[in-house]
């Protein structure tokens, strides 16, 4: 029985150590709510105890403390879901942002316009995570969820993300000068994105914008160029809302204009 005890005590205190928070129980609580993926409707015990490498006893009462705070639903069949907490909170760290309102309109105009799934991402680490999106009407489209989380190191929207929260890393100069960024099939093979940033009134970043689709509608270098072309001015309407500069956009509207967009034809 005592060793038993103490390989659960090992067992547990290794599963919090990642980004713990040094209260176990609240860093145990957290690690079943990040076992939902973006794709789970629901789990069951086992498999919550599964991802989070802790004992289902454990894992019982945690559920029961995080259903009575909204933040779990047990279902019918038995299995567990996420409950309504998380959905206020969501919608109290968009507004957060205060950038909603300036925002969702030109999202909604980018995807009308465009017909493609139009976003704006803000980094989370080594993650980019989907603030605000809009899809269009079109059955065949990139499906993305507010909320959802991607690496940053793939993906146009990360690489602008990059560019201007790491300014001293080379790597991202180019997309520093020129303002915007293109990916194809980088995270997902059959998907391809362009990217500008979004900035406020003191210059800071606030999010990068994104139009990403089916790669095969993004095969000529003509509708890559007129997705950016719309993503820059729409970028620099946003930034001009938030009070921010439109200087950086004029140059590289004017550049694009005059000289195209360098490498979109070998992208194409």
């Amino acid at each position: 029985m005592v060793k038993e005890t103490q390989e659960s005590t090992s067992r547990q205190s290794t599963a919090a150590s990642d980004g713990t928070s040094g209260v176990a129980v609240l860093d145990r609580a957290f690690a079943i709510l990040r076992a939902f993926g973006a794709n789970d409707d629901r789990l069951s015990l086992a498999e919550l105890s599964r991802r989070t490498d802790l004992y289902k006893s454990t894992v019982l009462r945690l559920l029961a403390a995080l259903e009575h705070g909204g933040f779990i639903r047990r279902l019918s069949d038995g299995q567990y879901a996420i409950g309504p907490q998380p959905l206020r909170l969501a919608a109290l760290y968009q507004r957060s942002f205060q950038v909603g309102p300036v925002i969702e309109p030109i999202l909604q105009q980018l995807s009308r316009d465009l017909g493609e799934t139009a976003s704006l991402y803000i980094r989370q680490e080594s993650l980019r995570l989907v603030l605000f999106r809009v899809e269009p009407a079109r059955a065949v489209r990139v499906s993305i969820r507010v909320g959802e989380e991607f690496p940053i190191d793939r993906g146009a929207s990360g690489k602008v993300l990059l560019a201007f929260t790491e300014k001293d890393d080379p790597r991202w100069q180019a997309v520093r000068e020129q303002c915007w960024a293109v990916s194809h099939g980088e995270r997902d093979p059959e998907t391809a994105s362009v990217s500008v940033p979004v900035f406020g009134a003191t210059g800071e970043l606030i999010g990068a914008l994104a139009l990403s689709g089916p790669k095969a509608r993004f095969d000529m270098a003509s509708t890559i160029t007129a997705a950016l072309t719309a993503l820059l001015e729409a970028a620099r309407r946003a930034t001009v809302a938030l009070g921010g500069a439109s200087d950086r956009f004029d140059i590289a509207i004017k550049k694009a204009a005059t000289e195209g967009f360098p490498g979109i034809a070998d992208l194409a």
